[in-house]
């Protein structure tokens, strides 16, 4: 029950700053789409694409950075802090930015096509997942602390919104305007989900139950 209330706590002081950043999201990549359509661009697919391809492996890094520093802020065990920033970072940026935009093109009636850049392009993701882990035992003690948290947090969710957006643009849904309204509801979800499992509750989860108690004493 303590381990659930402290989960719970960190939700709560979280949740306000992922809904801001997922719609200032929105809103960034409705400005970029709304240029493209000025320029004439016949086909910027390819274009979101090459951004997806600098905002996915960035998303890496942050959610790396967040999830380590979260566990690392509650206990310090460097080996175990490494696996779950790796782990927590690689297999929920992947949800996030990949699998639930691609689920969420088909069920908006778009044929969607799979890309999994861990996949097929390591040697652009790989580099910023494990400096996002290293970031996460190295940054500043500001970065220890709550606040320092939430920034990163928050950082993360902004970069992830795009990341989904830019998946659903580059890889089936290129008149995503039209159906803004739904396509809100599914990055909400793609993205605030993921994001909070990764930075709050998967870390969260491995903390020892003697740090937890040190923490609400």
């Amino acid at each position: 029950m303590k381990k659930l209330r402290f989960i719970m706590d960190s939700l709560s002081h979280h949740l306000p700053f992922s809904v801001l950043s997922v719609t200032i999201g929105l809103i960034f990549a409705g400005i970029l789409t709304f240029f493209t359509e000025i320029l004439g661009i016949e086909n910027p697919s390819e274009y979101f694409e090459e951004l997806f391809h600098l905002f996915h492996p960035t998303h890496m890094l942050f959610s790396a950075l967040a999830t380590t520093a979260m566990f690392w802020k509650n206990e310090k065990k460097f080996l175990k802090a490494f696996i779950i920033g790796i782990v927590g970072s690689a297999g929920i940026c992947g949800i996030s930015d990949i699998f639930m935009p691609y689920f969420s093109g088909f069920l908006l009636g778009e044929r969607m096509k799979l890309h999994i850049c861990i996949i097929h392009h390591p040697q652009i993701v790989l580099p910023f997942l494990f400096l996002g882990v290293f970031m996460g035992y190295v940054a500043p003690k500001t970065l220890e602390k709550t606040e320092g948290v939430i920034f990163s947090h928050s950082l993360h969710v902004f970069i992830s919104a795009t990341a989904s957006i830019f998946y659903l643009i580059s890889f089936g849904l290129t008149e995503w305007t039209h159906q803004i309204g739904s396509i809100l509801i599914y990055m909400v979800l793609a993205v605030i989900i993921p994001c909070c499992t990764s930075d709050i509750i998967f870390p969260l989860l491995f903390v020892s139950k003697k740090e937890i108690h040190a923490h609400f004493h």
